[in-house]
């Protein structure tokens, strides 16, 4: 989709609402406010969505970084299900909103498929059960079902969510700001917002070249707003994901990739990957908590394909960026009114695109229409991230986990190899058949048995069979006396009466 350009703002003007941020909550802010009749700016420092949410991986799920029963301990069972439905609201905002604007180049493909490296068939059962729970529509896939959709060894059980999909996302961006415009809303791109008094009824936001008075100001971008809010930015840890895309793979890719729907294989921000162009795939990974050059990365992601993948041969780079996300320390979505008036929408790192449409629509909807829906997310209120001791903790949690993740996934291959070499032996010896004694073999079968042979008889010298052996005994005395001198014909003295001489 061709990127328009939007001007630089050089003039003082008023507007009801000031968005500070041109990625898909901002854009989704000035959306719904414009479509509610108020008047709407958007200020953008660079270009429109060039920052995370035009080069993250496209992937459109419910939920929440968080796990379920985290939220669950934190804020009860009701509070979860409230929070969970919204999570499916901002899903099918999303899909509603390519549908009925018919969004070029956005091209949603459905599902997600969460899978295991672990063979814990219980373990992703229960986790089934408590997202049906809390009314998600998710079904389990056992190792067999997923191994028949990617052909893996690494790969075991794993979670499909049917609700879900992927995005282009850039393209979903261009098209939320062009509906933005044409709903009136007015974006300003190349336009830092310099400073901000928020201070009385109209707040001031300074540009290079021109000054925003606005009722409203609603902070929508991430760890970008360093400079403008530092104390905001110092809740969000920089998280910086690589993402790659391989040059076309033909045929062969759909001999080991068959499931077309988005695929994550690991609970943390990294390690999801989806087809596009049809033979292609986009891979992410690699998380840091500092930017580095992309390309540093490009043969790491490849190597990541091998190992799930062997059979798929040698994969070709065609193209590695990076992407910056803003992440909170209870891993879950800034939502809300800071203060009269100002108004935040961050903290999407590992959420999906979901939350971000579901951030801006409860925010338009709370400026315009008063409605406190977006109180849900007071429990999870702004939290420092600890800043550079914060970043080194987290960079080193994620290398242990990674680890111990990738020595549980070896473990659980062993095993199966185990299981299945004990199989087999068990396996051959149930085609052997029984071995059945003569006495239990029925008459038919005993009368075609074969016949052993009659042992061969062996002559024996005397001097090695029992007899021979008794009768060198007998003759041992006569050997002693023949070596004392004794004439070698002579008995002992009763030999004579002795029954053995008898000659009858």
């Amino acid at each position: 989709m061709a990127r328009p350009h939007h001007p630089r703002l050089g003039f003082d003007f008023d507007v009801d609402v000031c968005v500070i941020g041109a990625g898909l909550a901002g854009l989704t802010t000035a959306l719904e406010v414009a479509r509610r009749g108020w008047s709407v700016a958007v200020l953008e420092g660079g270009r429109i969505a060039e920052a995370a949410s035009g080069r993250n991986t496209g992937f459109v799920l419910p939920g929440f970084a968080e796990s379920i029963d985290a939220m669950v301990e934190r804020i009860g069972l009701d509070h979860t299900k409230r929070l969970w439905a919204l999570s499916e609201q901002g899903v099918n905002y999303v899909r509603r909103i390519i549908a009925d604007n018919n969004l070029p180049g956005v091209d949603p493909v459905p599902g997600w498929l969460h899978v295991h490296q672990t063979d814990e068939p219980d373990r992703v059962r229960a986790a089934v059960e408590r997202l049906r729970w809390i009314g998600a529509d998710v079904e389990m896939w056992p190792t067999e079902q997923v191994r028949a959709e990617l052909a893996s060894q690494r790969y075991f059980s794993a979670v499909h969510c049917r609700n879900a999909f992927h995005i282009h996302p850039l393209n979903y961006a261009l098209g939320l700001a062009q509906l933005a415009v044409d709903a009136g809303c007015r974006i300003f791109e190349d336009t830092p917002a310099l400073a901000i008094d928020p201070a009385g009824v109209r707040k001031r936001i300074a540009t290079p070249n021109g000054r925003v008075r606005a009722a409203h100001v609603v902070f929508a971008g991430n760890v970008q707003l360093g400079g403008l809010m530092p104390s905001l930015s110092a809740t969000l840890l920089p998280v910086t994901t690589y993402v790659m895309v391989t040059e076309p793979l033909g045929e062969r890719l759909q001999q080991f990739v068959r499931y077309r729907g988005a695929v994550s294989d690991t609970d943390r921000a990294d390690n999801h990957y989806r087809i596009v162009d049809g033979d292609r795939l986009m891979v992410s990974g690699r998380i840091r908590v500092w930017q580095a050059d992309a390309g540093r990365f490009a043969g790491a992601l490849a190597s990541d394909i091998a190992r799930k993948f062997p059979g798929l041969g040698r994969v070709e780079v065609a193209q590695i960026w990076s992407g910056t996300l803003g992440r909170t320390i209870h891993r879950m979505p800034q939502i809300g009114e800071m203060s009269e008036g100002v108004w935040v929408a961050s903290g999407f790192a590992g959420h999906g695109l979901n939350t971000t449409a579901m951030a801006g629509d409860l925010i338009a909807r709370g400026i315009v229409d008063g409605d406190d829906t977006w109180r849900l997310f007071a429990p999870y209120e702004l939290v420092w991230a600890g800043g550079r001791t914060g970043a080194a903790v987290a960079q080193g949690l994620y290398w242990w986990r990674s680890a111990a993740a990738a020595a549980a996934g070896a473990v659980s291959r062993y095993r199966e190899r185990r299981r299945l070499a004990k199989e087999e032996r068990a396996a051959a010896v149930a085609a052997a058949g029984p071995v059945v004694p003569p006495e239990r073999m029925p008459a038919e079968e005993l009368a075609t048995a074969p016949v052993a042979s009659e042992p061969a008889v062996v002559d024996v010298p005397s001097g090695t069979s029992p007899e021979g052996q008794t009768e060198r005994r007998k003759n041992r005395p006569k050997r002693r006396r023949a070596r004392k001198g004794e004439p070698e014909g002579s008995a002992p003295p009763d030999a004579a009466s002795s029954p053995e001489s008898t000659t009858h």
